[in-house]
């Protein structure tokens, strides 16, 4: 039998209801997502007029054997190295997609690094530091959130880390 899903405050999605619940300033901006696109942080920038240094993806990555998320600029890649680093590790490569959805609760290109079903540690970019606020999935295609980076670094109890590059 399918489980049932779990009701959401007010229509938000797990990501709205944890900052919410945390009193934290955010904003929510919604877009039509184009299935067809081929960048779904880059669609999100240029849906929301941002530049794409502010909105920042998460994505999920395996170091030394356990998932950790990595929040870096659209703009860039990520260093999967200095991930590593970050975290004490000695190995990163990208997390199985299907395990990635699984484990956060969120389908690829709406994973957010709020709200995820199992907190996993996360390292954010130190890029996000020179913008007083950043955008980030709200854990659906076409949905965003902004927020300072501080808020965000605060709740994910994120290591902040140079993992990005150009």
């Amino acid at each position: 039998m399918a489980k049932k899903p779990k009701k959401q405050q007010s229509g938000g999605t797990p990501a709205t209801v944890a900052l919410t619940a945390a009193g934290v300033e955010f904003t929510v901006h919604a877009y039509d997502h184009d299935p067809a696109h081929p960048s779904y942080g880059e669609e999100a920038a240029e849906a929301m007029g941002v530049s794409p240094d502010r909105v920042f993806k998460t994505l999920v990555a395996d170091v030394d054997g356990a998932l950790t998320v990595a929040v870096v600029p659209v703009a860039g890649q990520l260093d999967l190295k200095a991930l590593a680093t970050a975290v004490g590790g000695k190995k990163a490569a990208m997390a199985d997609p299907t395990l990635a959805e699984r484990t956060t609760g969120y389908v690829r290109g709406g994973i957010s690094p709020l709200g995820q079903r199992k907190r996993l540690r996360t390292v954010l970019d130190a890029s996000a530091s020179a913008h007083a606020t950043i955008c980030v999935s709200a854990g659906r295609r076409g949905l965003e959130l902004e927020l300072s980076p501080e808020n965000l670094a605060k709740l994910t109890e994120a290591v902040i880390a140079p993992i990005g590059r150009a």
